[in-house]
């Protein structure tokens, strides 16, 4: 018998690991699959349109995960591009004399507001090498319009429309829900943090005046930066904008060829004529297009000599969690760990700090805030908001040199707060389960979530949280040199948008990613003679297939199944892993 459990435990033991070893050969097949067709080199010809088509939500930093958009049914890599790459691409394609123009085909941007303005202020530059935009869609939203409108001519199909009709805010409330199933949320947020609404959805099943106020402003300040970009590009008067979008008047195709929203009604062989017509290619022959995914690839000019200098781009998107954090997360020990490194690196001559966060935790957000002090003691550090730099993203941009903003971008929200569950009435009441305690000292239960607070309790956290806010306060006031009080009043919690905050002394200068970079290069005394290296490192191969083969898989599964409803599941998740005092924004907001 004996003899017998040893030669099957060593069979299982020998198919496992031949199962292990089968798994990891079809890895790095696989992986090598797709590394040989990115590093295929792209040769541009004469005539070629640059073609825009993304459809997969655009991140500050493209992925070199060699598994994210891999599709195993056709072995084919449909990997996301991030900003980064899409500022580079056309700033590439102005100066290819092998670029014709651009022609952008779709219906919406997969991004923010703040990122689309960026990418939009970077095709207005592009169009100053004198190549044309041209842009077509079925049908038109409202972000997708205002990233078409600097086309030279935009074209509709007949049958189509634009949704024109202002901004709306839609956020969500659990209060209720809560409530059938026993579970209280024990809130702290101190006396000035009226504004941080991010706990009202616990609290409350509507918002309350001091979240709507703030709210109305936000939306009447990014719809108002919208507006007068149309206005100029289009021509269309602001008050006749506002009355198209009262009435929408341009849900019909007709409607907005006559009030100049288009240039054309047209249907996709028509406007692929239209291209062969401005590329003075023949109408038997296929046109010439490149994606920005294989442009990007594409050896354009002449190689330029590899400079020493580096100028380190540290990329913090989502939101801030203590430790390593994940990969659509600012963990504290990876960011600091990136900062620290550019620090200590005698190449790197400055750090843009590219910021792009609601905020989270709040000591996690003072890790890495003190990272960035020690190194602007160094050598000049650049802030870059992008969609958002609000509450923890605030905190973490404060000690920088400079800090670059969008209009559009939601930042302040200067305040904080803490949530506490309390479970006992879900347990006891719902499952029928009870609890008994055995306490040294009569407080040895503090931060229970299977109890409610003492009155005692609740005045230690909120003397905690008191502490936290004025503390924030008093790091905006030192380092953007602001009285106190008056950080006072444009804080408790309330967010600005980018030009708001440029008004209020929150930030410096509008500008994008491309212009916190010339402005590290001129602080730095560089010049033109450095090159950009980017933060964190990337993981190795197997650390990614691992991550692939776990959480994001879980992930990706549930994002495909909820469709356009996976919003809602990211809140839950995201309330889930509040944890400690809370900097981030007050509201879990869908603006549409």
């Amino acid at each position: 018998m004996k003899q017998f459990f040893k030669f099957m435990f060593a069979s299982l033991l020998g198919t496992l690991l031949t199962f292990i070893v089968i798994f990891l050969f079809f890895a790095v097949i696989i992986a090598g699959i797709v590394a040989t067709a990115e590093s295929d080199d792209v040769s541009i010809k004469q005539h070629t349109i640059l073609y825009a088509n993304w459809k997969i939500p655009i991140k500050d930093r493209s992925s070199d995960n060699p598994f994210e958009g891999f599709d195993f049914a056709t072995m084919d890599s449909k990997k996301p591009l991030g900003l980064n790459d899409i500022l580079k691409s056309l700033e590439k394609a102005s100066g290819d004399p092998n670029i014709d123009g651009l022609f952008l085909d779709m219906e919406t941007v997969p991004a923010d507001i703040a990122t689309s303005e960026e990418i939009r202020n970077k095709l207005l530059e592009f169009k100053e090498s004198g190549k044309f935009i041209l842009s077509y869609a079925n049908g038109y939203d409202q972000k997708g319009y205002y990233l078409a409108s600097v086309a030279d001519e935009i074209y509709l199909n007949p049958e189509g429309m634009i949704l024109f009709k202002g901004l709306s805010a839609q956020l969500l409330f659990f209060k209720n829900m809560l409530s059938k199933l026993d579970i209280e949320m024990q809130v702290v947020r101190g006396p000035n943090n009226k504004y941080k609404g991010a706990v009202e959805p616990l609290m409350l099943d509507k918002m309350s005046e001091a979240n709507r106020e703030q709210m109305s402003v936000l939306l009447n300040s990014i719809w108002g930066k919208i507006i007068q970009s149309l206005s100029e590009s289009r021509g269309i008067r602001i008050n006749d904008l506002n009355e198209y979008a009262d009435n929408l008047e341009v849900t019909d195709a007709k409607k907005a060829l006559e009030l100049n929203f288009v240039d054309g009604l047209v249907y996709r062989d028509e406007i692929l004529n239209i291209l062969k017509e401005k590329t003075d290619t023949d109408n038997d022959d296929d046109l010439k297009v490149v994606s920005f995914g294989k442009y990007a690839k594409a050896k354009v000019g002449t190689k330029k000599k590899r400079s020493k200098n580096k100028i380190a781009v540290v990329y913090a998107q989502g939101g801030i969690v203590q430790g390593k954090g994940g990969s659509d997360e600012i963990g504290s020990a990876t960011i600091s760990k990136a900062i620290r490194s550019a620090r200590r690196d005698d190449k790197v001559k400055a750090i843009v700090f590219r910021v792009n966060s609601g905020g989270g935790d709040a000591l996690a957000s003072e890790v890495i805030r003190r990272e960035v002090e020690l190194a602007k003691a160094e050598k000049p550090v650049i802030v870059s908001m992008g969609d958002y730099a609000a509450s923890g993203g605030y905190w973490i941009s404060t000690n920088a040199d400079y800090i670059f903003a969008q209009p559009t971008t939601i930042t302040g929200s200067i305040g904080v707060f803490g949530i506490i569950p309390n479970f006992k009435n879900f347990f006891n009441k719902k499952l029928g389960i009870t609890f008994d305690y055995v306490m040294t000292n009569k407080n040895a239960n503090f931060i229970d979530v299977m109890a409610p607070m003492s009155d005692f309790q609740h005045q230690k956290i909120n003397e905690s949280i008191v502490k936290i806010y004025n503390d924030f306060t008093q790091l905006v006031a030192t380092t953007r040199n602001l009285d106190v009080a008056y950080v006072d009043s444009i804080a408790r919690g309330r967010v600005w948008t980018g030009i708001d905050g440029l008004e209020l002394g929150l930030v410096d200068q509008m500008g994008g990613l491309e212009d916190a970079i010339a402005f590290a290069a001129e602080k730095a005394e560089l010049g033109d003679d450095y090159r950009l290296s980017d933060y964190p490192e990337r993981k190795e191969f197997i650390e990614q297939l691992i991550e692939e083969l776990t959480s994001n898989i879980q992930t990706r599964i549930i994002a495909n199944e909820l469709g356009e409803f996976n919003t809602y599941y990211d809140q839950i998740q995201s309330m889930q892993k509040m944890k400690g005092a809370q900097a981030r924004l007050p509201f879990f907001m869908s603006i549409n």
